[in-house]
């Protein structure tokens, strides 16, 4: 991927230095590892929201909105080459969705992008980094431990620096999907469904920003041309990596498509092809599509 020399976006925080939260108090008790453990194999396995099974092994009652007191934000040092990929892929993704909510007659809101190690505060509860990057809609921040990556290419066999461009780019197209109303509407629903529908219709969510993902690398590309020989590749093998039956095998446990949030692998690559085949995001529309 050709991203050295381009834009870095000022939207990044850098909460490493702050040192990370081990044992902060959710819900009147503390986290330790092993509760992070469970929470991370439910979310894999299981296909719950790690930050759910968190608040409620902490005592919690689930994912709840709270204010959150941080320090003056810090920039990321100049020097740090992995911080600098990612505020460069945020700056990029910030380029992209700007011009296309311009096109669509709206003003795209920047998210910010919250780099962090072990555990943070925010509005949706303590983020832990065994849960990999997530996106709160509370707050409008993506978070990540940049460990994640390690586990992305060691664990989880899926390397380069596109692949982890893909992470960021579909964490951003929750915020997409934010700004859309789209996750308002999915919580609206939560309460008048089955746990099984609410699960289905959470894949089409997820599906949905895989494909938002694929709609920045179209628009990326066309404008400065980033992609290198193998890049769509190595996009193409995290999204199998990281689909709900991939995971449910790797984690030896038997495949229950009940439980999937995120969608297959199979679905997650078709997804992700249509978003940065088409630049569309009417062609993104997982919802109103018959199958996915």
């Amino acid at each position: 991927m050709k991203w050295e020399g381009n834009r870095e976006s000022s939207n990044v925080e850098d909460r490493r230095d702050g040192g990370g939260l081990p044992g902060r108090m959710v819900g009147g008790r503390g986290i330790g590892i092993g509760t992070i453990v469970v929470a991370l194999l439910g979310g894999w396995i299981f296909g719950i929201n790690p930050i759910t099974i968190l608040n409620l092994l902490s005592g919690g009652g689930g994912m709840e909105q709270v204010q959150v007191q941080q320090a003056p934000a810090q920039r990321p040092p100049a020097d740090d080459r992995m911080a600098k990929f990612v505020s460069t892929v945020l700056a990029d993704t910030e380029d992209v969705w700007k011009e296309v909510f311009r096109q669509g007659g709206k003003a795209y809101q920047e998210p910010r992008l919250v780099l962090f190690r072990g555990s943070t505060p925010t509005a949706c509860g303590t983020g832990q980094s065994a849960m990999g990057p997530f996106y709160c809609p509370g707050d409008q921040k993506v978070y990540i431990d940049l460990v994640f990556y390690e586990t992305l290419k060691n664990q989880l066999g899926a390397p380069g620096d596109f692949a982890q461009a893909y992470v960021i780019a579909h964490e951003v197209g929750h915020h997409v999907q934010n700004l859309l109303g789209i996750t308002a509407r999915m919580e609206e629903t939560r309460q008048r469904v089955s746990q099984v529908q609410y699960n289905a219709l959470s894949v089409r969510l997820e599906l949905q920003a895989d494909c938002l993902a694929g709609v920045w690398a179209h628009h990326a590309q066309k404008a400065r041309q980033i992609l290198e020989k193998g890049d769509i590749e190595e996009a193409m093998n995290a999204a199998a990596r990281i689909g709900d039956d991939a995971l449910q095998r790797a984690g030896g446990g038997q495949v229950v498509p009940d439980s999937f949030t995120h969608g297959t692998s199979a679905q997650r690559q078709r997804w992700f092809r249509t978003g940065i085949e088409s630049g569309s995001v009417k062609a993104c529309d997982t919802f109103s599509a018959r199958s996915v």
